[in-house]
């Protein structure tokens, strides 16, 4: 785990890269820190999957949300439509409906813990999300997340060498473990300077609530 130095506060995110909220909850995020310019976040990735036991080539994505929500196509609309607009007011684009491929995320996650070590976890994180909500990629391709990492300066033989190594695989899936031991059962949660803990996707005003709460305690 990343130290904070002693200006900065620690923001936990734990969240799933094919969670929309996650990625409206992130973008947020970044709002109510642009309300608290005051603080240093150091923004820790926590990683969460919502259906591990996908396999590593994924799966229809329509066939797994009508698994999920059911086959009524109004019903599903609607969803999505609230989605895509509570996005679009966030800043972010979201293109649910375009999106073939349903993927095991443990190879994201694994590539955002790597970038986390070299201090890149964030823009990462928010490249990998915007990858598969905007872009419409295969993020359960290592290919593809070898290009994104590369994008953002880390090693590409590097990276590529770890996922035909199959590195770091028990580690997201002991993580996404220990975050439901420890009482997550929704993401985004996000958890401010280690005592404060919010769930959902809040807009910024109220988290940027939540950092005060947290720098309050910690005084």
């Amino acid at each position: 785990m990343t130290a904070p130095t002693p200006a900065q506060m620690p923001i936990d995110y734990v969240a799933d890269v094919v969670c929309p909220w996650c990625y409206v909850g992130w973008a947020r995020l970044k709002g109510a820190l642009g309300l608290r310019l005051q603080v240093e976040p150091l923004i820790r990735w926590r990683p969460y999957q919502l259906n591990p036991e996908l396999p590593e080539e994924g799966v229809d994505r329509a066939a797994l949300m009508a698994a999920k929500f059911g086959s009524d196509p109004e019903r599903m609309r609607a969803i999505q439509d609230a989605l895509v607009q509570q996005a679009g007011d966030a800043g972010i684009e979201l293109k649910p409906d375009q999106i073939e491929k349903s993927p095991n995320t443990n190879a994201a996650h694994r590539l955002i813990v790597w970038a986390e070590l070299e201090g890149k976890g964030p823009e990462v994180a928010e490249a990998v999300m915007r990858a598969y909500w905007s872009e419409l990629r295969d993020i359960g391709d290592p290919a593809v997340l070898t290009e994104i990492g590369a994008a953002h300066g880390l090693d590409r033989e590097t990276i590529a060498r770890r996922f035909a190594e199959g590195a770091g695989k028990d580690f997201v899936s002991q993580a996404c473990e220990a975050a439901m031991r420890s009482g997550v059962q929704g993401v985004p949660f996000m958890i401010f300077n280690d005592r404060v803990a919010v769930s959902g996707a809040h807009p910024p005003e109220q988290l940027a609530l939540a950092i005060d709460k947290a720098r309050e305690v910690a005084a």
